[in-house]
């Protein structure tokens, strides 16, 4: 299974500053089985914006694209309605008790802010098959309302749970905005309720974004033998930190003992001869390495003594 992964486009004012057209073209270079989109698509939030990015999506070829919300996602009252016409138009998972949900801006007074959809946040399941696979990928909504910062429900991780217990999978992926290994000056603030998520499903590969710099991290939980790793990946903008920005991965023979990583970073030329429409740019492809999957060792709880 091959997997690229695109994250923080920021259409509107912080998108890419290069042609579309050849972003396009290298993207769909790759040869990719699913395409992960892990949020802040958009800038403002505005309905144009995620119209764009609904265009832009369309034009990857690619069987399997998925995406989700991030927190430039969340900056209007319509972000819901918006996501789910433009970008991706899921089946909501739905609160098992609404009156458990603690998050900011949840619920929303449909008749007075002349929504759609009185509930806001989207956190939902997809169930694809590549080479006669099942992978199951379920997708953690992050952000909340007018927040930089992170938070899921702890209502909606049981939830999702509940879900996840009733489906039928080979392998199974997790998708969220915000990283919950390390951080920026915006964090998910319940970070570690999200690690226990994934402990307890045993899922092993988490993808996310957010912070705008790449990082690949593997954690290790010794007590629960449980150890997953986390793809952080940098903004495919060209307005934001100019260390991880242009940028997307490509994730070759995804899990197995031959998986390779591609970072593949766009060069924009901002030359003079070249400032207005900025058209003239070159792509590399560098540190591509491989990440082993170590075997588990088993730890007799039972025996251990102080």
């Amino acid at each position: 299974m091959n997997i690229l992964h695109i994250s923080d486009m920021h259409f509107g004012p912080r998108h890419w500053q290069g042609n579309n057209e050849l972003l396009l073209q290298k993207l769909n270079s790759f040869s990719a089985d699913l395409l992960i989109n892990t949020g802040d698509n958009t800038t403002d939030a505005l309905e144009n914006e995620f119209k764009a990015v609904g265009s832009f999506l369309k034009s990857i070829d690619c069987k399997h694209i998925i995406s989700i919300p991030g927190n430039h996602d969340k900056r209007n009252m319509r972000s819901a309605d918006y996501f789910r016409q433009y970008i991706e138009d899921v089946d909501v998972l739905r609160p098992l008790d609404r009156n458990n949900c603690r998050k900011k801006g949840i619920f929303l007074d449909a008749n007075v802010n002349g929504v759609k959809d009185h509930f806001t946040d989207i956190n939902f399941l997809k169930n694809i098959t590549i080479d006669g696979e099942s992978v199951l990928v379920v997708c953690l909504d992050s952000s909340e309302l007018y927040e930089d910062n992170g938070f899921i429900d702890a209502e909606m991780l049981r939830t999702v749970s509940d879900a996840i217990s009733k489906a039928t999978y080979d392998r199974i992926i997790l998708l969220n905005h915000h990283p919950i290994l390390d951080t920026d000056s915006d964090p998910l603030f319940n970070s570690r309720t999200v690690i226990a998520f994934v402990i307890k499903h045993n899922i092993e590969h988490f993808f996310c974004g957010h912070s705008h710099q790449l990082s690949i991290m593997r954690s290790t939980d010794l007590y629960h033998n449980h150890s997953f790793a986390q793809y952080k990946n940098g903004s495919l903008s060209s307005a934001n930190t100019p260390s991880d920005s242009n940028m997307f991965m490509y994730y070759k023979n995804f899990g197995s003992e031959e998986m390779n990583i591609h970072v593949v970073r766009a060069i924009v030329d901002r030359s003079e001869e070249h400032t207005t429409e900025l058209q003239s740019h070159s792509f590399i492809s560098y540190a591509v390495f491989c990440l082993k999957k170590k075997k588990k060792k088993k730890i007799n709880k039972k025996n251990c003594e102080n």
